[in-house]
């Protein structure tokens, strides 16, 4: 067992590495840091591993997915579909408890869709407030993504403060 400070940062090591192959749309790399059924010791022989109710993930808006097969066609697809994205996490919050670790933070997001027919720039970028909470789980080859849970954070809205009475 590792120093609880080495756990922390080998954790936060691999979230960070998470959002960085986001950012970079390294599909390969993103698999890579999702758990397998063999990390948790599943005979792969009986279960497929793509199928598998391992791992689990939840984008905005999205409906629950689960297994790997779900779970990376997700990224793909988001990849495929995102020219630009660059992730600033805030209110990093990490959490390690036997070999399970829970990192909880703000991903401030900047992406930008296709450019414009004809246009070789971006289109216009967006700016989103997500939390998230990721958890982990600590396997032979490291530190290892089990889910992912992400929700929009509303916008506050002026208009509620003026419909307030004045006491």
């Amino acid at each position: 067992m590792s120093a609880p400070h080495t756990d922390v940062e080998q954790v936060e090591a691999a979230n960070t590495a998470f959002y960085e192959a986001m950012e970079r749309g390294d599909f390969e790399q993103v698999s890579s840091l999702w758990l397998t059924p063999s990390d948790l010791g599943v005979d792969e022989t009986y279960h497929d591993p793509a199928d598998s109710g391992v791992v689990s993930c939840v984008h905005p808006g999205w409906p629950v997915l689960t297994g790997r097969g779900e779970v990376l066609r997700s990224y793909a697809l988001i990849m495929a579909n995102t020219d630009y994205i660059q992730f600033f996490l805030t209110d990093v919050h990490i959490s390690v408890t036997g070999d399970t670790a829970v990192v909880t933070c703000t991903e401030n997001i900047l992406s930008g869709g296709p450019a414009p027919e004809g246009g070789e720039e971006l289109g216009p970028l967006v700016g989103q407030l997500v939390v998230a909470t990721n958890v982990f789980r600590r396997t032979p080859a490291g530190w290892k993504m089990w889910t992912h849970h992400a929700s929009p954070v509303l916008a506050e809205n002026d208009e509620d403060d003026s419909d307030e009475t004045p006491s």
